[in-house]
């Protein structure tokens, strides 16, 4: 039996993602086999799931990974005691006004029964009237049960509870301000930069959630037959990560792509100057801002220049691209940075995208559709001779339509690009050939 349950909000802000954690954290307590899962293109939440749960949390998102490719990772990894899924945004909500890329397309997808978080506070008999509202909409989307946020009072539980005679109400959580994730200036903090007390989430949980009822619910999810596992082939070249707290926005479908097709996984952190023996190399996103100084006058930032001019294949996204250019301003004070493309990097206090992307990539050996989504407080002013090799269907990129500046077998975008469709096998060929060479 594929135990599953997804956990979804009628909006954003609502305590889903503390829910997701306590629940887990609590059937964690219980000893069983829990498999996380993030519906949309979300590093940070992924990394709480992880560390409660004790295996990698997965990506699902209909945009970037079709309707199939959700159902080829989650059939992969949901052979275990209970698949939690924690949803985006208001259940329902999904790019532009479709239904692509909500958790309701998830929830439809895999047959995933839901689980309705609302925050309560400020309201009573209005409640009824929002899971009316959620459980009429859409009538494929089996909403199996309610936890209700924020309560103020027994009382205050008892009138909600009164109002929803159709779906059964399975947690009343009062008001708790302890129970939270800190937040920061671009996202919420990682999870290995805090000290969050799991055991605590899972006592609160426990005492106000009734996870019989969940588990109860998770039991009509249809059964999913397992993937076959395949064995990985053995590992003919390395792949040098930058892996610290500059640069730790990964997807570990990618890290687990590279490995299918025959790379080691080799972690490094550009912060501590470290420079691994390897055969090309990948730098994610983060928080490169808050660690200038120190990248300033790493020894990593001081090769990179002339590794790339090697011809090692090297790929950087968002905060990788922001770093492997030639400089990079916040708050007036301009910062060298490892110099591998004629570009500048300056931080602004507005936003300057958020969303899907979507581009066609013309480079040597970045071919093809590459389906991604974009977020950053930056804007990056590129030579005018610079190479920008993705022509943009959707989002902003780096200027006029484009992103993926190229520099020898150097890559970078402001696309955080996912690996149902950036051409993992041929960046890893690429990096062979550099080998050979």
């Amino acid at each position: 039996m594929t135990k599953t349950v997804l956990l979804a909000g009628t909006h954003s802000g609502v305590g889903k993602t503390t829910v997701s954690m306590g629940i887990m954290a609590a059937l964690k307590k219980r000893e069983m086999d829990v498999q996380p899962y993030k519906v949309g293109p979300d590093y940070i939440d992924p990394t709480y799931h992880t560390a409660i749960c004790g295996k990698p949390s997965r990506n699902l998102d209909t945009f970037m990974m079709q309707v199939d490719g959700i159902r080829r990772t989650f059939s992969k990894h949901a052979n275990n005691d209970i698949n939690v899924i924690e949803g985006v945004m208001g259940l329902f909500d999904g790019m532009d006004s479709t239904e692509i890329a909500s958790s309701a397309h998830v929830a439809k997808s895999l047959g995933a029964p839901v689980i309705l978080v609302i925050n309560v506070h400020g309201m009573s008999r209005s409640a009824a009237a929002i899971v009316k509202g959620f459980s009429e909409f859409d009538r494929e989307v089996n909403i199996a049960g309610v936890i209700l946020n924020r309560v103020g009072s027994p009382r205050h539980a008892q009138m909600i509870k009164d109002c929803i005679p159709d779906i059964p109400v399975v947690g009343i959580l009062p008001r708790n301000q302890e129970i939270s994730v800190p937040s920061r200036h671009l996202g919420l903090y990682m999870a290995h930069e805090q000290d969050f007390d799991a055991s605590k989430l899972a006592d609160f949980i426990e005492q106000n959630i009734d996870l019989d009822a969940i588990i109860s619910i998770a039991e009509s999810a249809p059964d999913i037959k397992p993937a076959k596992e395949e064995k990985l082939p053995e590992s003919d070249v390395k792949i040098g990560v930058a892996l610290d707290s500059a640069f730790c926005f990964y997807y570990q479908e990618m890290f687990d792509s590279f490995r299918e097709a025959g790379a080691e996984i080799v972690p490094f952190s550009p912060i501590e100057g470290e420079v691994p023996q390897v055969d090309g190399m990948y730098f994610g996103g983060g928080y490169p801002e808050l660690y200038l100084k120190e990248l300033e006058h790493s020894r990593t930032t001081k090769v990179l220049k002339d590794i790339s001019a090697d011809g090692m294949p090297i790929y950087g996204e968002c905060g990788g691209l922001q770093y492997l250019s030639t400089s990079y301003e916040v708050e007036e004070k301009t910062y060298r940075t490892a110099d591998l493309f004629p570009a500048e990097t300056v931080m602004t206090k507005k936003l300057q995208a958020l969303g899907y992307t979507e581009g066609t990539a013309k480079g040597d050996f970045i071919k093809g559709t590459i389906r991604g989504h974009e977020f950053h407080y930056s804007v990056t002013n590129c030579a005018s001779d610079a190479r920008l090799s993705y022509e943009m269907k959707r989002g902003k990129g780096i200027r006029d339509g484009k992103d993926g500046i190229t520099e020898h077998n150097s890559l970078a975008s402001y696309t955080h690009a996912h690996p149902a469709s950036f051409p993992v096998k041929s960046f890893v060929e690429k990096c062979r050939e550099y080998k050979r060479s």
